[in-house]
């Protein structure tokens, strides 16, 4: 099971772009790449909030939100892909992980509205047996309900099934389904060192997960 913003696709400079056509169309001054980056991770509600107050947690008024979010989801529909690319090592990655038999999903907190387009867009699409997204069930990452209901999909506990993801999110979501979890260190981590949390590793490219996985199975 597979992460999708920040783990296989830098997808940060359409987000970026995303967010300051809202922002510009609302009035407001845009924000700079490296600040959106870091808002990534918890869905498209939580970055429009974040745009709107610079804090991570903010509340911002009721009506500037929902025009905001609704401008928001206009221009990401329209570029979706305009930008993001996978990330070295990702395609030779998941080639690996295919021929080795693994079965893969992508389970992403992003909509489903964009996840889907995002991934065949960029041809990765195929790879992925299985897609839930953020609004696929009631709940998202860091609850475990994504990672619970892919492995009674594919008819495994969820001691058999591995995450790879690139937050914190992702670790607490499969520490709370009792799975095994891998962190690459080059997405969206929120200023979080990945390698103090309950890993089985941090890696630096998904093509080096076939090693990594080598010492759990």
């Amino acid at each position: 099971m597979i992460d999708l913003d920040g783990t296989l696709i830098n997808t940060a400079p359409d987000l970026a772009d995303s967010v300051n056509i809202m922002l510009q169309k609302m009035g407001r001054e845009p924000w700079p790449l490296e600040k959106v980056s870091g808002w990534i991770g918890n869905g498209v509600s939580r970055l429009v909030k974040r745009a709107l107050t610079d804090s991570m947690d903010g509340e911002p008024d009721r009506d500037d939100y929902e025009k905001a979010y609704n401008l928001f989801l206009q221009a990401y529909g329209d570029n979706v892909s305009a930008k993001s690319r996978p990330y070295d090592g990702v395609v030779s990655g998941l080639n690996k992980l295919k021929a080795a038999g693994f079965h893969l999903a992508c389970v992403t907190n992003k909509a489903e509205a964009f996840t889907l387009p995002l991934l065949a867009d960029l041809k990765l699409d195929g790879y992925f047996e299985l897609v839930v997204s953020g609004d696929s069930l009631a709940r998202k990452k860091p609850d475990p309900l994504p990672l619970i209901y892919a492995c009674e999909y594919f008819g495994i506990t969820p001691q058999q099934g591995i995450l790879i993801g690139d937050s914190a999110n992702d670790v607490k979501a499969a520490l709370a389904a009792g799975m095994h979890v891998i962190c690459v260190n080059y997405g969206y981590n929120q200023g979080v060192d990945l390698t103090t949390l309950q890993t089985q590793g941090v890696i630096d490219s998904l093509d080096k997960l076939d090693q990594q996985l080598s010492l759990l199975i």
